[in-house]
């Protein structure tokens, strides 16, 4: 809390999705049913000390804790892995943020203890070092707040913070390694920096979209090019999903959620504002091939189901956001775009 803020000269980084994080031996993406064999050694131990490529346009936005011999990264680290948060000791933050998915859950929405199928899909946390607002309805105002509610969810880990601390505190190896941080046994407020201080360190950039805009025009081809074009023109979606992350961090409402016409609260859940009805946080459209399904109810499978949906559109009610309009797309322009927004994902140089 209260952490300084860094020049991108100290901003520590690395784009994750080209890495396929697997289990140690196994060459098998992480499973929700096997979250005791999630370990936080598969993750790099040296970080680069320099801004992603891609993103040093947002890297004053990023405000990280003084972590000099990234102590907080390890045991924030090994907490995301580890099932001692959740009240059954079977879910974990990477049961549902998967790292082989993008650190998104490929069920369109997440389960938590005892099979309780919770209320939202649970949304990629890569880049979330450049959040302004946390949640699909923005109620958490800063990351460190963000990482705690899945705990007490009771939907989703069902634990009280005073019983994850007790229970951090009886371990005594997290506990040895809370004292040697704090002097003392861990807190609410070392919980929270443990955690944040990982996930300010899940990083996507350095895409083929970044190389080709520094200067390297051969590594999109003639679809990808023309998919950009569209983005960037008559198909508008630039107009919420722009900047640096490719996302306004705003909220929106595009109809998902709308039956008979009536829209879920969204964001008017937690502000009570009627025109805040329906709308929800527009995620980053980095690393967008991993983070499947999509949207704040998982609701389209695919990419091309998502540009469909935006060609037609939305889903019409009372509070749809004003620049959602049907889009003048052939087939081959739903093809192009959805080439260059793959392309956002590529980090590979192929």
């Amino acid at each position: 809390m209260g952490a300084p803020r860094v020049s991108p000269s100290h901003l520590l980084g690395f784009a994750l999705a080209a890495l396929g994080l697997c289990l140690p031996g196994t060459g098998q993406r992480s499973s929700p049913a096997r979250v005791q064999d999630l370990v936080a050694d598969t993750l790099p131990e040296v970080l680069p000390d320099q801004a992603p490529m891609g993103l040093e346009a947002d890297a004053a936005l990023i405000v990280v804790e003084s972590d000099p011999d990234g102590a907080w990264l390890a045991i924030g680290r090994r907490l995301f892995f580890d099932p001692v948060l959740s009240s059954d000791r079977t879910v974990a933050c990477a049961s549902c943020h998967q790292p082989g998915h993008g650190f998104a859950d490929p069920r369109p929405l997440s389960v938590g203890v005892e099979g309780r199928i919770t209320l939202r899909h649970a949304p990629t946390l890569l880049n979330r070092a450049l959040g302004k607002t946390f949640m699909w309805d923005g109620r958490a105002a800063t990351l460190e707040e963000q990482v705690l509610q899945p705990i007490v969810n009771p939907l989703e880990m069902d634990l009280s913070l005073e019983q994850a601390l007790t229970r951090l505190a009886s371990d005594e190896s997290y506990a040895a390694g809370f004292r040697r941080l704090t002097g003392g046994a861990p807190t609410e407020v070392d919980l929270s920096r443990a955690l944040a201080t990982f996930v300010r360190h899940l990083w996507h950039a350095g895409s083929a979209v970044d190389r080709f805009r520094s200067g390297d025009v051969g590594v999109l081809s003639p679809e990808e090019k023309a998919g950009m074009w569209i983005y960037e023109s008559r198909g508008g979606c630039w107009r919420c999903h722009g900047g640096a992350n490719f996302t306004d961090e705003d909220f929106h409402n595009t109809g998902i959620g709308v039956r008979d016409g009536v829209a879920l609260p969204g964001r008017m859940g937690f502000t009570g504002e009627d025109r805040d009805r329906g709308a929800f946080k527009t995620p980053t459209l980095r690393g967008l091939t991993l983070t499947g399904p999509y949207m704040h109810d998982g609701s389209l499978a695919s990419l091309e189901e998502v540009i469909k949906f935006y060609r037609r559109g939305g889903e019409p009610n009372p509070y749809l956001d004003e620049n959602l309009r049907p889009l003048e797309l052939t087939d081959q322009d739903v093809i192009n775009l959805g080439a260059f927004l793959r392309a956002l994902s590529r980090v590979d140089g192929k």
